[in-house]
């Protein structure tokens, strides 16, 4: 019962606080860790050949990151229970604190949407850089529209209910272990010229680790469309054209997985998402996910949100019975 009350606490935390923007958080930790050991690693190899030397390079680094995070956290894990069982349950629940980031991801979409409605598109823009990594210096509003949206709904699965699942599973060691692979994959899981090679293997883990849980995401997201259709009893939702849309369109992303949790989204709310956009100056072209049944608005980022916030009760709600029926620690 204690991955329960760990998972309770962290939930708790979340709601009040958001995840916390400070040097300490150790999602950042990670990120210098990362920094140092790209620098340590990236031209170390180079004598084998520059894309095999880059490759080894790249899996290193991503062995040692989470290696050392491992031993880290088991030291730290056994200290705080020495002390007493609540510290260490509440040890649990910090480190899940700072995996998870529903909050963190309504207030930061919801500030696109309040600048959208008060300051107009170039603060809309520059709101919506913070958390996208496309250029959005020349969206119009409806692209920072889709752009906030298809946000939301992708990182239903990566910034919350994956590691949910992860926390009830193997609790904080894994959670954090799945962020570690996440941070990662952000950093360095480019296709491009520097880290074509060198993010391979953590790009491919990033996959791998998503795999199940982006997959379970879009199954209860289309479980909470189907309860906020039955809440709301109106058009805002529409339950059998997200499972026509999932069905169709949930390969349509270079990932194996962004297009699970995007493909419900868009179905729902019977827009389009994805399409072509720019990176770092580059125009790459994207497959659009959903059909174009309405023009997208700004109250889509609040429905975007909603069903974010439901799913991700439903899925915390659903691996925490699990555990309790099960008779885990």
């Amino acid at each position: 019962m204690r991955i329960v009350y760990a998972m309770c606490i962290g939930f708790v935390m979340d709601m009040i606080f958001g995840d916390p923007c400070r040097n300490f958080h150790p999602i950042r930790i990670l990120g210098r860790l990362i920094d140092r050991l790209e620098e340590r690693f990236y031209h170390s190899f180079s004598r084998l050949g520059e894309r095999i030397g880059r490759r080894i390079g790249g899996f290193c680094m991503a062995i040692s990151v989470l290696f050392l995070t491992t031993v880290t956290l088991l030291c730290l894990r056994y200290m705080s229970y020495q002390l007493c069982f609540p510290a260490g349950v509440l040890f649990d629940g910090i480190i899940f604190f700072f995996c998870i980031a529903p909050k963190s991801l309504y207030r930061e979409s919801m500030a696109v949407y309040h600048a959208l409605r008060e300051n107009g598109i170039a603060d809309a823009r520059y709101r919506l850089s913070w958390i996208v990594g496309r250029d959005t210096q020349a969206l119009p509003e409806e692209g920072v529209i889709r752009a906030a949206v298809e946000t939301v709904a992708e990182n239903t699965s990566d910034g919350v209910t994956a590691p949910i699942l992860y926390m009830a599973l193997g609790g904080p060691i894994l959670c954090m272990l799945y962020k570690a692979v996440n941070t990662m994959d952000s950093m360095v899981g480019y296709r491009n010229g520097k880290y074509r090679d060198f993010g391979s293997f953590a790009a491919r883990l990033d996959d791998l680790v998503n795999f199940l849980p982006a997959r379970l995401t879009a199954i209860f997201m289309m479980l909470g469309v189907w309860l906020l259709r039955l809440t709301e009893g109106n058009e805002n939702y529409d339950a059998g054209n997200a499972l026509r849309i999932y069905l169709r369109d949930r390969r349509k992303h270079a990932s194996p997985n962004s297009a699970q949790t995007e493909s419900v989204c868009a179905g729902a709310l019977r827009v389009q998402l994805a399409g072509p956009a720019l990176y770092f100056g580059k125009r790459v072209e994207k497959p659009f996910i959903g059909d174009d049944l309405r023009k997208i608005e700004m109250e889509d980022i609040k429905k975007a949100n909603l069903m974010m916030l439901v799913t991700s009760f439903l899925v915390a709600a659903a691996a925490m019975e699990v555990r309790i029926v099960l008779c885990l620690k």
